[in-house]
């Protein structure tokens, strides 16, 4: 199961789907819906990319983490955004 992941994703794919699985908001059923990896397939590559120290960092800070699963999710759209980020990101397009 693991050779068959590695050989059908790209590195930009996997560059990726580590990006997503350490953001907190981004859910495990995102990365499935677009990369066709389960939960279990994802701590896998996690497991597999990452160097034993990052691997758990990232393991202890998703375990228990409502955000990501959608179904344990306390809203149901959308994400924070600070009102001073247009200034911190040097964003010359505000959405308010």
């Amino acid at each position: 199961m693991n050779k068959r992941i590695d050989r059908t994703l790209s590195e930009e794919d996997i560059d990726r789907i580590i990006e997503m699985a350490w953001e907190d908001r981004t859910t495990f059923d995102a990365i499935e819906l677009q990369f066709g990896l389960k939960e279990a397939e994802v701590i896998n590559l996690m497991r597999r990319q990452l160097k034993p120290s990052s691997w758990r960092l990232w393991r202890a800070r998703v375990q228990g983490r409502n955000t990501k699963h959608s179904k344990k999710r306390t809203f149901t759209e959308g994400r924070h955004k600070c009102s001073r980020q247009r200034h911190i990101s040097g964003n010359k397009i505000s959405k308010r």
